[in-house]
């Protein structure tokens, strides 16, 4: 076999396995931004590179595969609509510890189903994998709950957060996703809050 020969199977290996990288390449970002939706594009602008950005994702994916994530039983989703329901009715009194009960349960439900939530940023990290549709949504909750906490949180501003909170807290439940803007539990929660407090709202 004459050397041009060799050189040139040599050529087309390289330039075969380029193609099959870029196209490998090419497929786990989108698998990945059909995953994580917003979170890919957040968590790309935060490391301002995409390779990393999607390493960590990758990783954040290898992390929560050794948890060992379970769905609630049907006593205990029944038990946790219960408790949010009491929660919801009791904002119309004191809407700030409504919130600090809604950011209660949540956290009890993440723990119920498996997700460590001692810190912060790993909660946010683990909660992305398989919950990333309402994740902007529950970090939104929680600097409300931060602002609340400091006594700088409007009614409406507590109002938002319920709902925010709700939209996690239906998910963890396993609840249908969201179709359009809000599903309809959440909508419905946004309504009643809205309707049980008249005169909070108009302040």
């Amino acid at each position: 076999m004459s050397t041009g020969i060799i050189v040139g199977i040599v050529v087309a290996v390289i330039v075969i396995g380029v193609v099959v990288f870029g196209v490998m390449a090419v497929l786990r970002r989108r698998r990945l931004q059909q995953r994580f939706g917003p979170e890919y594009d957040r968590v790309v602008g935060e490391r301002d590179n995409r390779r990393k950005a999607e390493a960590e994702l990758i990783g954040r994916e290898r992390r929560v595969e050794d948890l060992d994530i379970q769905p609630l039983t049907d006593s205990a989703r029944a038990s946790y609509v219960g408790q949010w329901t009491s929660i919801q009715e009791r904002f119309v009194d004191v809407p700030a510890d409504a919130v600090s009960g809604a950011q209660l349960l949540v956290v009890a439900v993440m723990t119920e189903r498996g997700y460590p939530a001692e810190h912060d940023d790993q909660v946010l990290a683990d909660l992305s994998v398989e919950h990333s549709g309402t994740l902007d949504r529950y970090r939104a909750a929680e600097e409300i709950s931060q602002r609340a906490a400091a006594g700088a949180a409007s009614t409406e501003d507590l109002r938002q957060a319920m709902v925010h909170y709700r939209a996690l807290f239906g998910d963890l439940l396993g609840e249908p996703a969201e179709t359009g803007s809000e599903s309809a539990a959440v909508a419905d929660t946004s309504e009643q809050l809205t309707e049980s407090d008249p005169k909070e709202m108009a302040k």
